[in-house]
């Protein structure tokens, strides 16, 4: 799979206080360190918490879900800390996702 900033996925396993099932949404890409030549992301979960994801993760631990609608706002998220990253989550950046 590769992910792109604001694509939705879904996780398949338990994993950062989520279950199954749970959103979340690309909001940086990054060149993966496992595979030269592919990209790995990060992803902000509907808790709130994130974490990256290197191409072989996302195979494993991943589903990309098919959503109709990305707002372009979240397509051309500019990734600059976790800081504002965790404000932007409190401010429900995503929650047209989340919700």
């Amino acid at each position: 799979m590769e992910l792109r900033v604001g694509d939705v996925v879904t996780l398949n396993t338990d994993m950062l206080g989520c279950t199954p099932g749970t959103r979340g949404v690309v909001y940086e890409t990054y060149p993966d360190f496992d595979i030269p030549g592919k990209t790995g992301a990060s992803i902000i979960f509907e808790n709130g918490e994130y974490d990256g994801f290197s191409i072989r993760d996302q195979d494993l631990f991943l589903n990309e879900e098919s959503v109709r609608y990305i707002p372009f706002y979240l397509r051309d998220y500019k990734f600059t800390n976790v800081m504002k990253l965790s404000q932007d989550f409190r401010d429900d950046l995503w929650g047209e996702i989340f919700n």
